[in-house]
């Protein structure tokens, strides 16, 4: 097996870079998950390299958000393996994952609702704190220090996000694309390496996307790679920088967006005869 990289030995690509001699941020190596006779994820093997836009695509079914489930320490894999920064991911809690540096949100949305939107970002930046729960009841000045830079920094990630103006929210009353973009502002406030996003515009309108995606470019630009999964075609091929297509669990196509629409397998099994044409 090949040994993954360390974190130090790592190249970092320019943003767009699909130069493939870079080291990879996550390695992962004949990935498969089974649940019974059902195989959802069958040896799929991949590299994400840092700056990237990184897509996973496919029909539904196709074992995409089974991939993120396993990476993120949500389901066990049955076999195969994954490097982050030079350590094995697969088999550790969800928690240490998030500690190392991968984010992620959900197909689903899952805010706290009858929390305020900066109070909903303020979790985030829980699992970078130090102070316990002996300095949260004695208000040290650790614990004072850490609560002051995280509400800075929810702040800054609000703004970033385009939602700074309901800061003082409750997030059920949120309008739906302003839930999507506090996910993800969430999950920046673990200050992650790697973001995995699943179908971040999924119910968005047109003009929505199109913020999406400027959202999406944006995370690139301030050095985060980005991870995603999602079905809308206009969205994976406007911002994708490599593609990696599943079908029945299996890898059938990987490649720039150009190379895969151009694959006659893809257009047989996703996006469907003619198009591109």
């Amino acid at each position: 097996m090949t040994q993954p990289p360390k974190d130090s030995d790592l190249v970092l690509a320019s943003p767009g870079s699909t130069d493939n001699e870079a080291v990879a941020l996550l390695t992962v190596q004949g990935l498969s998950k089974h649940f019974g006779s059902l195989k959802a994820v069958r040896e799929v093997s991949f590299d994400v390299r840092q700056g990237q836009i990184f897509s996973i695509i496919g029909p539904n079914g196709a074992g995409k958000t089974t991939v993120f489930h396993v990476l993120t320490g949500l389901s066990p894999a049955t076999a195969g393996d994954a490097f982050f920064c030079g350590t094995r991911i697969l088999g550790l809690p969800a928690h240490k994952i998030t500690e190392l540096g991968i984010a992620r949100t959900y197909q689903l949305i899952r805010v706290f609702k009858d929390m305020t939107v900066l109070e909903n970002v303020q979790v985030g930046t829980h699992c970078r704190t130090r102070s316990g729960v002996w300095d949260a009841l004695a208000l040290s000045p650790r614990a004072r220090r850490e609560e002051e830079f995280g509400v800075q920094r929810s702040l800054e990630l609000l703004e970033l996000a385009g939602i700074a103006e309901y800061s003082g929210q409750e997030a059920q009353n949120l309008p739906y694309g302003a839930q999507r973009r506090l996910e993800i502002a969430r999950a920046l406030a673990t200050e992650p390496k790697l973001l995995l996003l699943d179908e971040p515009t999924a119910g968005m309108n047109p003009a929505e996307k199109g913020d999406m995606m400027s959202l999406i470019q944006t995370i690139r630009q301030n050095g985060i790679t980005v991870l995603l999964v999602e079905h809308d075609m206009h969205v994976v091929m406007g911002i994708s920088d490599w593609i990696v297509v599943l079908d029945h669990g299996e890898k059938i196509a990987e490649g720039t967006p150009k190379e895969v629409q151009c694959t006659e397998c893809v257009i047989e099994a996703y996006l469907g005869r003619g198009y591109g044409q």
